[in-house]
């Protein structure tokens, strides 16, 4: 791909340049402002060469934009000695932090720019560089070293490592192409831009930064010695681009050895992306379930009425009627299938089944003491290599989801852990992609991350409250997935609990909490609703299983009839899941 940009090209003269550069300007001036009126976002990807101008060219282009609706982010070169202390390593970590996560952090609001000077294929190629040779730079030439190169039927050492760029190619391909789908498909344009010099061109522009006191620090000595390496990082970037070029979000690549010509391609690249974002339009559809989402956000943290349409139905079994049939619709625009690999057997709610039960408290607490200790040794170990810990919790109201979490907290070093909540999300957060909430809210590496319900908040709550659209909701099972997929990539232990209770044991909770002045707090108008809107819930809750329960990430469903059996159900399946990955 990179071999389709003529470096040798005469020019662009400055009498040409002026008047194309300002009549495009002046357009992008004008756009941006429409985007931000429309909620239209914007994301810039500029990669490329070291040296080959990215930085002053994106300087160019802020300059001038309204710099109250534009952010730019540096990604930072990675640490190889940091990267190669981190203790996660040998467990399979490949970091501190997954490789999107700087990325999701950066991204502005819907209605702005977001440039990435640098982006998610730099951090990518670097990555997979460094996991594939150990940081040694004499191990490149070997890396990239072509199968068709070798002798017949040979498969020594380059060839593997040859298998292994591929594969890694194409698992940095699936990571881009899901973040860059979910943008465009939640009202972002992204437009990709290469900035792409020759070897001799970067070599000379390295020297004269480093030669020069105000610019030096910008070019270490190790940078100015992969210069050498040119040829074997570019069969690295042209695979990533060709492997990359998606319909979505298309690569353009810059010749950056003409400043003028490279100025007018990026500005040109910018106006057609706006201009085409905004001549769509708006989905509809999308815009009206944002709009519902505003006005009802505080519904998702139980303060407001969530009933149907605020239609009152008095026919109790018409209002039974008319929540099935809801349920049978939904269920039809849900998704067929998966693009994931989805366990066999995924779980399925029977209420009718009887369920396992611990009554007797001396049994209990006995059961409690050995599966905390058990949690309190793993925890400490996991803390020592790095191995972070994600505990997601869903379930039915009053299915005892707090006094599980409560027992798992209590089990380790109030340091070692932090509860995330899902609250109605605020003004920020739905100017985001919906994940964007839970991207920001992941736990260090080696600590614990529990989830008070948690992502799959579309594909239940706003499902069934028609917060989201069917759109919206039917994309966001692969969404999830995708997500999943990354964190366990970076090397979490992932464990998803539904909290299940039938229907009676729910009521007589319900009724207790009722006569209880201490527990009264906790029973709302809400939860009542919500109640009587089991079919709608419980049709989300199969789609959930049978769309989300992934072979890298399936459910686990607590049985809490019993909250005694359900606590030490948890504890034991947390304590196996890490006794797995600390052991194996």
């Amino acid at each position: 791909m990179l071999e389709k940009v003529d470096l040798k090209a005469k020019k662009m003269p400055k009498e040409e340049y002026k008047p194309i550069h300002d009549e495009l300007i002046g357009k992008l001036v004008v756009l941006q402002q429409q985007a931000r009126s429309a909620g239209v976002g914007l994301v810039v990807l500029v990669e490329g060469w070291s040296g080959a101008g990215k930085g002053s060219r994106i300087s160019e282009l802020v300059y001038e934009l309204d710099a109250r609706a534009t952010k730019v982010h540096v990604t930072e070169d990675i640490n190889p000695k940091a990267a190669s202390e981190f203790p996660g390593i040998k467990q399979g970590v490949t970091g501190p932090d997954p490789l999107m996560k700087q990325f999701w952090q950066a991204l502005g609001e819907r209605g702005e720019i977001t440039f990435y000077d640098r982006g998610w294929y730099t951090a990518a190629a670097e990555q997979m560089l460094f996991g594939l040779t150990g940081a040694d730079p004499k191990e490149l030439k070997k890396l990239t070293k072509k199968l068709k190169d070798l002798p017949e039927g040979q498969r020594g050492a380059a060839a593997a490592r040859n298998a292994l760029v591929q594969d890694a190619v194409g698992a940095y391909r699936d990571i881009a192409c899901s973040f860059e789908q979910m943008l465009v498909d939640d009202g972002y344009a992204v437009v990709k831009l290469f900035v792409h010099v020759s070897k001799k061109a970067q070599k000379e522009r390295l020297e004269a930064l480093r030669k020069n006191p105000d610019t030096a620090w910008r070019v270490s000595k190790s940078k100015l010695a992969l210069t050498k390496y040119y040829d074997d990082a570019y069969e690295v970037y042209d695979r990533l681009l060709e492997g990359t070029d998606f319909a979505q979000a298309p690569w353009t690549v810059v010749n950056g050895e003409d400043r003028r010509a490279a100025n007018i391609q990026i500005a040109q690249a910018l106006v057609d992306a706006l201009e085409h974002a905004l001549a769509a339009g708006p989905d509809a559809a999308a815009e009206e379930a944002k709009a519902k989402a505003a006005e009802n956000s505080a519904a998702l943290a139980g303060g407001a009425d969530g009933g149907a349409e605020g239609k009152q139905v008095d026919d109790a079994e018409a209002q039974v009627r008319e929540y099935e049939e809801k349920a049978a619709t939904q269920r039809a625009l849900a998704p067929r299938g998966s693009r994931y690999l989805i366990m066999a057997g995924y779980p399925q709610i029977d209420h009718a089944k009887p369920k396992p039960r611990i009554d007797d408290a001396e049994e209990y607490r006995a059961a409690l003491k050995k599966e905390q200790g058990r949690f309190r040794k793993l925890q400490e170990e996991m803390y020592r290599k790095g191995v972070p810990l994600m505990i997601m919790y869903e379930g039915w109201d009053a299915a005892g989801k707090g006094g599980n979490i409560k027992r798992i907290a209590q089990a380790i070093d109030a340091r070692a852990y932090q509860i995330f909540p899902s609250p109605a999300p605020s003004k920020t957060e739905l100017a985001h992609p919906h994940l964007w909430r839970y991207w920001t809210r992941l736990p260090e590496a080696g600590k614990v991350g529990i989830y008070d319900r948690s992502w799959y908040g579309r594909v239940l709550v706003e499902r069934v409250e028609g917060f989201a659209t069917p759109e919206q909701w039917g994309r966001a099972y692969d969404e999830i997935n995708a997500f999943e997929h990354q964190l366990v990539q970076w090397g979490a232990v992932l464990l998803k609990f539904w909290v299940d209770i039938t229907p009676d044991e729910q009521l007589a909770r319900f009724e207790a909490r009722a006569a209880d002045p201490a527990k009264t707090w906790k029973l709302t108008d809400e939860d009542w609703r919500n109640r009587e809107k089991y079919p709608l819930y419980k049709a989300a809750v199969d789609d959930m299983f049978r769309l989300t329960s992934t072979e890298f990430a399936p459910w686990t469903v607590l049985e809490s009839d019993s909250k005694y059996y359900a606590r030490i159900q948890a504890l034991r399946a947390i304590n196996e899941a890490l006794e797995a990955r600390l052991h194996k």
